[in-house]
């Protein structure tokens, strides 16, 4: 059985088949979901998907293209959710460098915010990094996130510095790239990662694996993403879908 550990299905394109795509990842044998939030409408979405759907568990967190609107009564809002039952994590938290969207010392401090929010509501947290490795590297480190329980979501790093993170106790998260012919440096994270460390995600609607890229993703293709890491390892599918939903049951907190 398989865990999509991070998919957006609160996103409006799937507003007109959401339960048909539920229904249909389930049938493609998938056992759970995790949605994480992007802002705090988008949190609210997935605590509610949550509730709604029993394969289905939530993250909240603001994404850092969004930080330039919170404020701290964003955050107190954010931890009150955390007591809502399907909430397992904080997340997707983090620093893009790539857009910009977001000034980066704003960036900087909610990222941080949101990093002792989790520590102090016990709960891991789904980061996300998007040039800029080095920062996001320190940030982690500086808080010892291995012990929050931490994942790198949709990893595009070196196997040098996904080394450096799992001797920290963080897991490595592989998405749809690591079956695109061009993503050299993500398959070879997919070979030299121990299976232990790695977990499964589509971040659908987004990065659809071969053979769907350019289409809306969806979890049901998780299973291209776990058969890459097959293929690469030399393994079979069975063995990377068992290990990497019991590493992020372990991770959530999920029994």
């Amino acid at each position: 059985m398989l865990f999509d550990s991070h998919a957006h299905l609160d996103d409006i394109r799937f507003d007109e088949d959401r339960e048909e795509i539920i229904i249909e990842a389930k049938k493609k044998g998938l056992q759970y979901i995790l949605n994480p939030g992007a802002d705090l409408q988008t949190s609210i979405k997935a605590v509610d998907l949550s509730e709604k759907y029993d394969m289905v568990y939530a993250a909240v967190g603001v994404h850092p293209h969004d930080v330039k609107d919170m404020d701290d009564n964003t955050l107190a809002t954010l931890k009150s959710l955390c007591s809502r039952k399907k909430v397992v994590a904080i997340g997707e938290i983090g620093l893009d460098f790539h857009y910009d969207h977001s000034p980066r010392e704003d960036q900087r401090k909610w990222f941080r915010r949101q990093i002792e929010l989790a520590k102090e509501v016990k709960l891991p947290i789904i980061i996300h990094d998007r040039e800029a490795h080095g920062e996001v590297f320190d940030i982690v480190e500086e808080y010892d996130a291995g012990k929050i329980g931490c994942v790198m979501h949709c990893y595009s790093g070196s196997v040098e510095m996904a080394k450096e993170y799992i001797k920290r106790g963080i897991y490595i998260s592989l998405a749809g790239p690591v079956t695109f012919k061009n993503a050299k440096k993500t398959y070879e994270v997919a070979q030299h990662i121990p299976l232990e460390w790695l977990l499964v995600e589509t971040d659908c609607p987004y990065l659809a694996p071969v053979p769907h890229r350019g289409k809306r993703n969806e979890p049901a293709y998780v299973s291209y993403v776990a058969n890459r890491i097959a293929e690469a390892k030399g393994i079979s599918f069975e063995e990377v879908a068992k290990k990497t939903n019991e590493n992020a049951r372990k991770l959530f907190k999920i029994i």
